[in-house]
């Protein structure tokens, strides 16, 4: 592996030494190691690298190809980003936990074998369980301890699935799952969908990422869920399962986002609806949906980071995150503002932003394959995105009613970082074709089209007029929404409840009964035991071993060294066998 550096290797060792630097020393290294990840990933050729054998079976660490390279692009670069977002934190808990975070992503990007993919899978699952426990509050503990419970049950199917997979085919090499989909595949599916947040399993991210540090939830933005995108590229391209399953999402979390006060659970509604677009386009498997798929996982890194960067911005400065409470901060935040409009454009698909030259292809992909109910659903979704995100949102927690926050601009990192993903965004709407010439296929899709854009624009401005027409009745209200975590939060309380009250007054009565009747019995038994063991066992023992004594008494005193006593005995053991030998004979 002498030509080939793996990226995870400088994450995670690179964290090493996190704790123990400061001030401005460790502020350069933080933004080094990223750095040198880039140029790693920029270097890298397509081949095998770390193939070796563990318990028989072949582990491959890293396979390297147009799919994981795009992938491991945009993570090292989002890196950069985000640490450059985090720099003003103090303590290096969340440096270290982010790094370990983004390198156990590129890990499963690389993964050539299943038991790679699953050891860096919960690498991941865990560091970023750390970006919520950080946050310090009860609430964030809950959801932390809730969002760890659910991955590691993930975790569990996926590891079902694995092994599974490892009995059937004598092989954990990860690839395109072949053949008709059996127990083994459909395990391995749903612990890749629970992580892409593929509905009803999707309420993890809606409940975690809002309770998040402000720079946490940046990172767990763009990792996690496009880490599932990416494996599902990998091993389910054309699974028609997930065409529906990613139309659902669209939708689905565009529905929600309508019900949302929380300015970081409406992004994160976002995501789920953002990430079925991908899924979707996975699922219909063409050269075009798949390589649409994968552009728009690009793009919607960087995007919803700004998003999030924004919104974090806005909460680092007043404290506050419902739209209910917020208002006014264009005076005070006039960069913010603009920087977050910038990625407001680029997940509506505004021209000339990236969200416009990336989702347009899955769109057109459904299309190319005859689905019109998969380009209505997605087309639906997209002017739901514009009207909460791009319209509601920016509305209530920038301008809308003046509360009278004493509010400014955050610290200047935070500006640059949204600054580079900002011209991100803009730099892949204007010029699309590098994004295009890193995807997987060669690309035949002009994005700028007048019947595209036209059609573009047009949904966009119907939607903004539908704001303002209907604005009143958008206002958000402090409710909260109930998703699919509402089974398992209640399940958990009646199962604390059975294990408090039935359960502990059960095994009370069986401690009554074993204390009153079984130990007493247990007790006799052995008292009467141990009286056979004195009087019996015991008796025959000593009475064998006296007798041996006496016998060997006996001999000892027969034994007296004179040759004559030894011919006497000899004579009279021949007399003795002669006269044996007679009475039996007659």
């Amino acid at each position: 592996m002498t030509d080939f550096v793996h990226p995870t290797l400088l994450f995670i060792l690179g964290a090493l030494p996190i704790p123990f630097l400061k001030g401005s020393i460790r502020k350069a290294y933080l933004l080094v190691i990223p750095a040198l990840a880039i140029l790693a990933v920029l270097t890298m050729q397509p081949g095998n690298y770390g193939a070796t054998q563990i318990i028989g079976q072949e582990i491959l660490i890293a396979k390297v190809d147009k799919l994981s390279i795009i992938f491991a692009t945009v993570f090292t670069v989002m890196a950069q980003i985000g640490i450059v977002y985090a720099l003003h934190l103090t303590r290096p808990g969340q440096h270290v936990a982010a790094f370990i975070y983004v390198g156990s992503a590129l890990g499963v990007v690389f993964a050539g074998d299943y038991l790679t993919l699953f050891l860096f899978w919960e690498g991941m699952a865990f560091a970023s369980a750390y970006l919520v426990f950080a946050q310090r509050g009860e609430q964030a503990i809950r959801a932390g301890f809730r969002y760890l419970m659910v991955h590691i049950t993930g975790g569990v199917v996926l590891l079902g699935g694995i092994i599974l997979h490892g009995v059937s085919t004598g092989s954990l090499r990860f690839g395109p799952i072949e053949g008709e989909m059996g127990v083994a595949a459909y395990l391995i599916l749903a612990g890749f969908t629970l992580n892409a947040a593929v509905p009803p399993l999707n309420a993890w991210l809606t409940d975690a990422y809002p309770e998040a540090t402000v720079t946490g939830a940046v990172f767990m933005s763009a990792f996690t869920t496009k880490t599932a995108v990416y494996v599902l590229a990998r091993a389910f391209p054309g699974t028609e399962l997930l065409v529906w399953l990613g139309t659902a999402m669209a939708l689905y979390g565009v529905i929600y986002a309508v019900l949302e006060n929380d300015c970081r659970r409406l992004l994160a509604y976002h995501i789920v609806s953002q990430v079925g677009y991908m899924v979707a386009g996975i699922g219909i498997g063409t050269e075009m949906a798949v390589n649409g798929a994968v552009s728009h996982a690009f793009a919607h890194i960087l995007y919803k980071a700004l998003l999030f960067m924004g919104a974090g911005a806005v909460i680092h400065v007043t404290g506050r995150r419902k739209l209910t409470e917020l208002g006014g901060l264009y005076r005070t935040m006039p960069l913010t503002v603009a920087l977050y409009m910038v990625g407001a454009f680029a997940i509506s698909a505004f021209p000339f932003f990236s969200g416009f030259v990336t989702k347009s292809m899955v769109v057109a992909a459904a299309g190319q394959d005859h689905r019109a109910l998969v380009v209505l659903a997605l087309t639906m979704a997209s002017s739901g995105t514009f009207l909460h995100t791009g319209l509601k949102l920016p509305y209530y927690m920038f301008f809308g009613t003046d509360r009278r926050l004493e509010a400014r601009e955050p610290p200047r990192n935070m500006l640059v970082a949204m600054g580079m993903a900002a011209v991100l965004c803009i730099a892949i709407g204007v010029f699309p074709q590098p994004l295009y010439a890193l995807l997987p296929y060669p690309v035949d899709f002009e994005p700028y089209t007048g019947v595209h854009v036209t059609e573009s624009l047009g949904v966009l401005m119907f939607t903004a007029l539908g704001f303002v027409l209907f604005l009143k009745a958008l206002d958000p209200e402090n409710t909260i929404s109930i998703d699919t975590d509402w089974f398992y939060r209640k399940g958990a309380r009646h199962f604390m409840w059975l294990a408090e009250n039935p359960l502990v007054r059960c095994e009370k009565a069986v401690s009554d009964v074993s204390e009153t009747v079984a130990l007493p019995f247990l007790h006799g038994a052995a008292r009467v035991g141990l009286w056979i063991d004195l009087t019996g066992v015991d008796a025959v023992v000593n009475g064998v071993a006296r007798s041996v004594l006496q016998g060997g008494g006996v001999l000892r005193r027969l034994q007296t060294g004179v040759v004559t006593h030894y011919a006497l005995a000899m004579i009279v053991g021949v007399i003795a066998a002669i006269v044996v030998f007679a009475v039996a004979w007659r």
